[in-house]
């Protein structure tokens, strides 16, 4: 059995065609509540996959750390812009 056509709004950025993309785009939710609520989202994610594990490391952290480190660096330099 096939599975059912998921509409364009409902894909992930991944399984977005190209051609599709203006019309997912058009599905997206700009508001500022949307937008706090996908930062949310987002936070969420990042925690649950990489702080908040069984046996954890220091590999979320680390991560984080150094986007962190790399951000305030190129914010810092303008010769690199």
């Amino acid at each position: 059995m096939a599975d059912r056509p998921v509409p364009i709004a409902e894909k992930r950025l991944m399984d977005v065609k190209l051609g599709e993309l203006g019309s997912w785009m058009g599905g997206r939710d700009f508001t500022p509540n949307g937008i706090i609520s996908a930062v949310r989202r987002g936070h969420d994610r990042y925690y649950n996959k990489y702080i908040n594990v069984k046996k954890g490391g220091i590999g979320g952290i680390a991560m984080l750390l150094v986007g962190y480190v790399a951000i305030s660096y190129l914010w810092e330099y303008d010769h690199i812009s």
